[in-house]
């Protein structure tokens, strides 16, 4: 039962390296996705260069890249900023994707009648776009936080004191064993299912305020 509790404890670690990273990884993305959109090849090339940067690195290596690599300079990260941070970073890449899925499913019409009617780039995105766009990107945007939880296990390679970290700790100490790893994937299990039910709570909402 210790073992499940030391597990347990680390719980609002992988949280914090889940949700942090998430929000990172909103906020590069937004500005990416807006940015391969525009008309200037200086602002296009460079966010589609970052965006497969991103997807293209395994996420250990940025991990012990903003770890290790820029702890060498005068930038020093504690491993769980560098973990959040990392994971940050992989995430832009693939809500990028996202995102810019989400705007293209949205009829061009769409766009079209927001210019038709003289409304600004604000009103248009955040009135007409968004609201169509976050209704196609929803399940995508939930399985990949889903994931995301599952991801924030890397950031034990640095020593963020996560579950997976915690397990490895406690196993090497007692003589549970693996049997301590698999307490750590049911609580992985069981953190990740409040999500997926409230993200197809909020599908189903939605899908049922646009009848």
């Amino acid at each position: 039962m210790s073992g499940f509790l030391a597990v347990l404890a680390a719980v609002p670690i992988t949280l914090l390296v889940t949700i942090g990273a998430f929000a990172v990884g909103i906020v590069l993305a937004l500005g990416l996705t807006f940015m391969r959109r525009s008309k200037q090849p200086w602002l296009r090339f460079p966010a589609q260069a970052f965006v497969d940067l991103a997807r293209g690195i395994p996420p250990i290596v940025w991990l012990l890249f903003l770890y290790f690599g820029l702890g060498m300079g005068v930038i020093k990260l504690s491993p769980l900023q560098a973990g959040v941070l990392g994971l940050g970073v992989v995430s832009a890449g693939y809500l990028a994707e996202i995102f810019r899925g989400g705007l293209l499913a949205v009829h061009k019409g769409q766009y079209e009648a927001g210019e038709a009617l003289g409304l600004s780039a604000w009103t248009r995105y955040s009135k007409i776009i968004a609201p169509q766009a976050f209704k196609a990107m929803l399940p995508a945007l939930a399985t990949y936080f889903i994931g995301l939880v599952k991801d924030s296990s890397i950031a034990s390679v640095i020593g963020v004191k996560e579950m997976v970290f915690t397990a490895n700790q406690y196993a090497r100490r007692s003589d549970d064993g693996i049997y301590t790893f698999f307490l750590a994937a049911a609580i992985y299990i069981a953190v990740s299912i409040p999500f997926a039910v409230v993200a197809r709570r909020m599908e189903t909402k939605l899908q049922e305020s646009a009848k």
